[in-house]
């Protein structure tokens, strides 16, 4: 009896040093259902034997008791935005880029990381040379009427030719499945565009003339009902075709089914 008493009291002792053997002990943090990150100590529920320190562990209900303190949920952390990039190449459709880059990664089951790029439809006009290349530009090209509001913030002191705008009224004569069917976030507005719609179409500077005061591809000089093209930039896939109805100086262009000369 004495020797049991004495081996009862040694596993006794020895608990306290078990139950420290827990995830921070063993360095164990395992994503999803590791049946490998495995240690042996007192669960959450006050059971000993047999823990886990892997994910899935929560929802089994057998974690180790110091999981949630030694392995804690961390999202992904990303920077900031980086500046837009210039035009990929002068004297096309292309497009601009920004990205942001991962300060954390994500860990034991934290949300994960954010797209660290995004591309918007951009357009040069002018060669590395320094000569203008708008008249290879064709058809007319179109993007969300608020690409502008950030233009008239940037010019509201100018004056002249640089503050000169106008707007046109087109309707939308035939459109491409592929304006419907944009995903990206910068393609959104694409969806506005519906056979029979008439549509509002600001011409600013830089996209403005400085000769003939006129955008490329804004129509004037064409015939009555003529058809006349045009191009979304961000998706060379969406374009159609669209009936000029008349030249607004004074633009008062409406939120939805504004759009802007590229």
């Amino acid at each position: 009896m004495p020797g049991r008493a004495a081996t009862l009291v040694l596993a006794l002792l020895a608990l306290p040093r078990r139950a420290a053997a827990g995830c921070a002990a063993l360095g164990l943090c395992c994503p999803g259902r590791d049946p490998s990150c495995l240690g042996t100590g007192w669960r959450p529920d006050g059971s000993y034997g047999p823990c886990y320190c892997d994910q899935a562990c929560e929802h089994t209900l057998d974690c180790c008791h110091d999981y949630a303190r030694a392995c804690p949920v961390m999202p992904c952390v990303v920077s900031q935005w980086s500046v837009w990039s210039g035009c990929a190449e002068p004297c096309k459709t292309t497009y601009r880029v920004r990205r942001r880059h991962v300060i954390q990664e994500p860990r034991n089951g934290g949300e994960v990381c954010p797209p660290l790029e995004e591309r918007a439809g951009c357009v040069e006009y002018w060669t590395q040379q320094g000569t203008e290349c708008k008249q290879y530009l064709i058809p007319a090209l179109i993007t969300t009427g608020g690409f502008g509001k950030a233009r008239k913030k940037r010019a509201a002191d100018d004056v002249g030719y640089f503050a000169y705008r106008y707007c046109v009224e087109f309707q939308l004569v035939a459109i491409t499945s592929a304006c419907l069917h944009s995903h990206h976030s910068y393609t959104h507005w694409m969806q506005y565009l519906r056979e029979g719609h008439t549509v509002c179409v600001e011409c600013q500077h830089p996209a403005l003339d400085s000769k003939s005061l006129h955008c490329y591809g804004d129509g004037s000089g064409s015939k009555k009902n003529q058809l006349l093209h045009w191009q979304a930039v961000g998706n060379p896939r969406c374009r159609g075709t669209w009936k000029r109805i008349r030249q607004l100086d004074a633009c008062s262009c409406p939120s939805v089914h504004s759009f802007l000369f590229i």
